[in-house]
């Protein structure tokens, strides 16, 4: 049986993160990173680039090997987590392996999750989650005319993007009234889907698959308005969930995800999440969110890996504030924090659909703790730590709606140094 002081499962950023956090305490600690993929650690985010060819595969990876040699991490690809037993300090790997831990982190990521579409399992379709996706997506995109993508989120855009940047004719269908719905209201969500269909990007919203059949190497797919899209490349972008099916047993409490504390502590000792896969309170109430963006998943894995170590520099996590950026045919958008409708808040709002600009920040009282922009000059960066530090306005309030850039780089000079 193989026996690791430091045992990771899953090796994106989060479990790099935690990796670079254990290391600075215990150098010399056996350390286990394991992924059940084939290949060198690499960033989910990047996938959609391969599909146009912006990146080869070669460009994604976040580690290579000698790195991994340097921090004297012992990196095990092909291995899939099916089971967790607390009491026993064990790990059990579909293989039949058992691995035991001293300290166990879990940071196995988010999963694609199919929509309830009569029929979609009996035909060919597409995710956007893994390498082995991207390529598979890319191969087929090599062979194909017209693309449908189920879904008008971040990735379902992105791959829209590069998809029609390779020569494919593309529809979205979204079945909520507006894209980006998690992110943006209506009239900042309307500027997206106009720069896309002025693109050439066809969009269904609000629209619903009712069914799908196949049609020789394609598919046929039966919209709720009664229309129907013959297509032959097929790509379910529909929302991701966490992956921890193999916690079932186990006695480690979930939820949405799995639940953890401050310190990213799961119900079980010596147990740790981070990442997608963690639920940890807000930053702004008491309820325990899933935040799966990649600010947060660095965040939680170095706090886990801190805290797995002992560190006494480690600060508790603070809940998760959303954060998003999203770059789109030359246009830049981010959202970030309480950024949708709610009570007992202020809104101060820049609408310009003619130059496809707008900005909205959002007041609680004298602080910030949501804005959100496109083709705005403010730094979602700077925005994050001004709600994360409940930097207070006061009196400054006005100037910083009349010029919030300036502003805020005044408030960062003035409090960060």
């Amino acid at each position: 049986m193989h026996h690791t002081k430091y045992l990771i499962i899953g090796s994106s950023h989060a479990g790099l993160a935690a990796l670079d956090a254990i290391r600075v305490q215990d150098k010399e600690g056996s350390l286990t990173l394991v992924t059940r993929e084939a290949c060198l650690p690499y960033s989910p985010t990047i996938l959609p680039y391969l599909l146009s060819g912006q990146k080869e595969p070669a460009g994604i990876f976040l580690r290579n090997e000698e790195a991994l040699r340097a921090l004297k991490a012992s990196f095990r690809t092909g291995a899939k987590v099916v089971g967790v037993e607390p009491d026993k300090h064990q790990v059990m790997l579909a293989s039949g392996e058992a691995m035991e831990y001293g300290k166990l982190l879990l940071a196995t990521g988010a999963a694609p999750k199919l929509p309830p579409v009569e029929g979609l399992e009996g035909v060919s379709c597409h995710v956007l989650r893994t390498l082995e996706d991207a390529m598979a997506l890319q191969t087929a995109s090599k062979e194909a005319r017209e693309a449908v993508i189920l879904g008008g989120g971040l990735i379902g855009l992105h791959a829209a993007e590069n998809l029609a940047a390779s020569g494919l004719k593309v529809t979205v269908v979204e079945a909520l009234p507006r894209l980006l719905s998690g992110y943006f209201e209506e009239e900042a969500a309307g500027l997206i889907r106009k720069v896309f269909v002025d693109r050439g990007i066809t969009v269904c919203a609000p629209e619903r698959v009712q069914g799908a059949s196949k049609a020789g190497t394609g598919c046929v797919l039966t919209l709720g308005s009664g229309k129907t899209l013959t297509v032959d490349l097929l790509l379910i972008a529909t929302g991701v969930q966490p992956r921890m099916d193999y916690l079932a047993g186990s006695g480690v409490e979930t939820d949405e995800g799995i639940l953890v504390d401050e310190r990213m502590r799961t119900s079980a000792g010596d147990i740790w999440a981070a990442g997608d896969v963690a639920q940890a309170r807000s930053f702004f109430d008491e309820t325990a969110t899933v935040n799966a963006v990649l600010p947060s998943a660095v965040e939680q894995g170095r706090i886990a890996g801190m805290d797995m170590v002992d560190d006494p520099a480690l600060k508790p996590f603070p809940g998760n504030i959303p954060l998003n950026t999203y770059k789109f045919f030359g246009h830049r958008a981010f959202s970030v924090g309480m950024t949708l409708e709610a009570e007992g808040v202020d809104v101060e709002k820049t609408f310009l659909p003619e130059a496809c600009k707008y900005l909205k920040l959002v007041f609680r009282g004298d602080h910030l703790v949501g804005a959100q922009g496109i083709d705005s000059d403010l730094d979602p960066g700077v925005m994050h730590q001004l709600i994360r530090r409940k930097v207070y306005l006061g009196e400054g309030k006005a100037g910083f709606c009349a010029n919030p850039a300036e502003m805020s780089r005044v408030l960062m000079t003035q409090g960060w140094w």
